[in-house]
């Protein structure tokens, strides 16, 4: 598992980016978080996630919130 800062989400997309502690961006769509209802994530959440490769480069998969 990775842990990352959420550095923005768009809830009308349903698609944002997670800086990695590493520093680096990682894309994250809603498909990709876990949990049931609406899937939204706020800026500046902690999360932990998988790294898988997507379409257009790597894209993070299970998404879980650690800190609100």
């Amino acid at each position: 598992m990775h842990r990352g800062k959420v550095k923005w989400f768009d809830t009308v997309k349903g698609y944002g980016f997670i800086e990695s502690d590493n520093g680096d961006d990682v894309f994250v769509h809603f498909t990709g978080i876990v949990g049931d209802g609406f899937k939204n994530l706020e800026d500046n959440q902690l999360v932990e996630y998988e790294l898988t490769e997507g379409n257009r480069g790597p894209q993070a998969s299970h998404v879980v919130v650690i800190q609100p």
